[in-house]
């Protein structure tokens, strides 16, 4: 049976890393916490359920993730973020995996809890990642945000049942903070790849991202909080495409 290494990064997590910890316990081989110095209890409470932890200034996502890979014990690596846990129909897929290792990757579904709240709609889920993967053939890109883990060409990936839980926000305050720095990362990876906004677009595009994701993405069938979700993604969608305009005003020689 090859050993499997769980990898979180961590920061300011002390509510979450417990419960993540907890959940992988009976695959795990190995957990490696990767801490970028956070200063709550995240790394007593790691420590204290037997996690490996390494400190680590913050590269951006993807290299602190690929840096977090490179120190991990075991080729196989299952990738989670702080505020994640497994299913106990995924845990038994792993479980199953680990005897006979049938691909180089395998992907899984996510399933979002957002203010106490499973979204299974607003195209938040099934929300596939591939978070299970052999680190020599594998590795994390993207910058800013949206990182991505992407296999080596001819690589080959398998879909495994159950789903990780994504604890992602606990108020509709954090989803509003939230939404503003990711959109300030976005805009700004957008302008650097010499894209541009307009009025038009700011004002038509949150418009079919809520037609989208609340009638044809059903979230309206999540109730009060796929409401909630479908009307502060398009905000989202407003802001960026707001402060990409202003970036784009700012320097139109760049444009």
């Amino acid at each position: 049976m090859s050993g499997i290494s769980v990898v979180i990064i961590t920061l300011n997590e002390e509510r979450n890393i417990a419960r993540c910890i907890q959940s992988v316990k009976a695959i795990a081989d190995e957990v490696l916490v990767v801490d970028s110095h956070s200063t709550d209890l995240t790394c007593q409470v790691a420590e204290g359920l037997g996690a490996r932890l390494i400190k680590q200034e913050w590269l951006g996502y993807s290299a602190t993730k690929n840096f977090a890979n490179s120190h991990a014990r075991f080729d196989h690596i299952l990738s989670l973020d702080a505020d994640e846990a497994l299913s106990d129909t995924l845990r038994e897929s792993i479980m199953a995996v680990k005897e006979t290792w049938l691909a180089d990757g395998y992907t899984m579904n996510r399933l979002t809890n957002y203010c106490g709240h499973w979204i299974k709609h607003c195209g938040w889920y099934p929300d596939p990642k591939l978070r299970l993967f052999n680190k020599s053939k594998a590795s994390w890109i993207g910058e800013k945000i949206h990182e991505s883990i992407v296999l080596d060409n001819g690589a080959a990936s398998l879909h495994l049942k159950g789903d990780i839980l994504h604890y992602s926000y606990y108020s509709l305050a954090e989803h509003i903070n939230q939404a503003e720095r990711f959109t300030d990362l976005a805009a700004l990876k957008a302008y650097e790849a010499g894209k541009n906004s307009s009025s038009l677009k700011i004002v038509l595009a949150p418009k079919v991202k809520f037609i989208r994701d609340y009638f044809f993405k059903r979230g309206f069938l999540d109730g009060f909080y796929g409401y909630t979700v479908c009307r502060l993604s398009a905000h989202a969608t407003w802001l960026k495409y707001s402060k990409l305009r202003q970036l784009n005003l700012a320097n139109p020689k760049s444009q």
